[in-house]
């Protein structure tokens, strides 16, 4: 007879098996071709590129009376655009010595600094709880 453990462990073992299976079967790469991933990390590298400047471009507009807001951010957000080439180049320093899912790598990770980006400047957008006594130059909501 199993104990209450044995069962569990048993349990969560095929638990985890059947999560695994559907991750594999429903992700966007099963079955693609090596240029099929690429094209598809490139275009959410893109999709998550004109977030970001939709974002960049509604924060000028809404704060457009701050002169000196709009004067750091914009030199914020060129100091960013250097970083995030800086961070890129640090994560892969070798163009091409990475096989062929470099151009993969390369555009997943600049859509995870882009969305963590999309993250920072959408405060300034969404506005924060009014009673923040730390909410700078950020609006209230």
């Amino acid at each position: 007879m199993k104990t209450n453990k044995s069962k569990l462990s048993t349990h969560f073992t095929l638990l985890l098996s059947v999560a695994l299976s559907l991750t594999l079967f429903c992700s966007n790469s099963f079955g693609q071709s090596q240029f099929g991933m690429n094209s598809s990390a490139a275009v959410n590298y893109k999709q998550a590129d004109n977030e970001l400047n939709k974002v960049y471009q509604t924060i000028l507009k809404e704060y457009a009376s701050k002169t000196k807001f709009i004067k750091n951010i914009k030199t914020a957000q060129r100091l960013w655009l250097k970083l995030r080439d800086a961070d890129l180049e640090a994560r892969f320093p070798e163009k091409g010595q990475y096989g062929t899912a470099e151009s993969l790598c390369r555009a997943t990770y600049l859509t995870s600094l882009t969305r963590d980006r999309i993250k920072v400047l959408k405060v300034w957008v969404d506005g924060i709880p009014e009673g923040d006594v730390c909410n700078g130059s950020v609006k209230t909501r």
